[in-house]
């Protein structure tokens, strides 16, 4: 079942410039330059329900401008968008109530209250009946370990505690899906696997349908089933992980501790990559040689200690694309 549908997504925003030092400001006094920043260029996709998607790029790719557009805080200047079947931005109370949204670098918490005080005042926001608040507030407090921050007012909360409560806020109401924009930055090791864990239960338990926006190829590789790659405020790649690192390169690697440092390992059908004492980097193209068979004549030449398969990391994947398409 399809949820959300974008068709041919424009928007763009004309933003004003003045010229540096004192001559450029008394000249904007005057008349002031402008030039517009397209966001948003012919952006189609679609979400079924239950899904976890990714949804990168460069920063200015036109990430955030996506998801306020799906979130009803922004208008497009054309194109075709539905949520549930309704255009967001016309029927933007119906669209909040089905809809959770969790902005990193913001927090839709009071920051002097408690986070309790918060919760409660969500539930009228929302207009949730108590009964369903409470249980919903009771399990949210659960999977994400708030029990010893509800009477804590929000200035006083770490940042990987006030994305645990912000997280929680956004699904106080139940939505059936939840759009995370760079939930995890800034975030220590423990609270993003934390967030990570959370993502997961809720689309593999709870079935809601979830778009990430991120720079932490971490999180897209430990949670997301499809990942939408855009920049310039167009949609470069929509597919899984897999079908993303073919589209740039088959490339594998071998990760060998050499017994002997001072080994040589050769193959034609291999490069040398990488080598920093005992330990030797090589790629290879699986469809020119398989794995095992590169591996045997390795073994067969030099002792070695130990050995890996890796491929490609998903960051040079995108930051090739992104490269190749003229992203900074």
């Amino acid at each position: 079942m399809t949820l959300v549908r974008v068709e041919n997504l424009a928007k763009s925003f004309r933003v004003a410039e003045r010229c540096p030092g004192m001559w450029g400001a008394v000249r904007g006094l005057v008349a002031r330059g402008y030039r517009t920043i397209q966001a948003l260029d012919d952006v189609s996709f679609e979400l079924s329900a239950g899904e976890l998607v990714g949804y990168i790029g460069p920063n200015g790719a036109g990430k955030s401008t996506t998801v306020k557009v799906l979130a009803g805080i922004l208008v497009p200047d054309s194109g075709r968008c539905e949520v549930l079947g309704r255009v967001p931005w016309r029927e933007r109370r119906a669209n909040a109530r089905d809809v959770g949204v969790v902005f990193g670098q913001r927090t839709q918490l009071w920051w002097d209250l408690p986070v309790a005080e918060s919760f409660d005042l969500l539930r009228e926001i929302y207009a949730v009946a108590p009964a369903d608040h409470r249980r919903a507030r009771g399990e949210l407090v659960e999977m994400l370990d708030l029990g010893g921050l509800l009477n804590v007012p929000v200035r006083q909360l770490s940042l990987g505690q006030r994305m645990r409560c912000d997280l929680a806020a956004a699904l106080l109401h139940q939505p059936p899906i939840l759009y995370l924009d760079e939930p995890t930055i800034g975030l220590d090791a423990p609270s993003k696997l934390a967030v990570r864990s959370f993502v997961r239960t809720l689309t593999r338990e709870r079935g809601v349908t979830v778009i990430l926006t991120t720079h932490d190829m971490d999180d897209i590789e430990a949670l997301c089933q499809r990942v939408i790659l855009i920049a310039h405020g167009r949609v470069l790649s929509n597919g899984s992980l897999k079908d993303l690192r073919t589209q740039v390169s088959r490339e594998r690697r071998l990760v060998i501790d050499l017994a002997d440092p001072m080994a040589e390992i050769t193959d034609p059908r291999a490069t040398i990559t990488a080598r920093e004492g005992a330990r030797v980097t090589v790629s290879f193209d699986p469809d020119r040689v398989a794995a095992p068979e590169l591996i045997a004549q390795f073994c067969a030449r030099v002792a070695i200690r130990d050995l890996t398969i890796e491929s490609v990391p998903i960051e040079e994947i995108v930051a090739q694309l992104y490269r190749e398409n003229g992203a900074p």
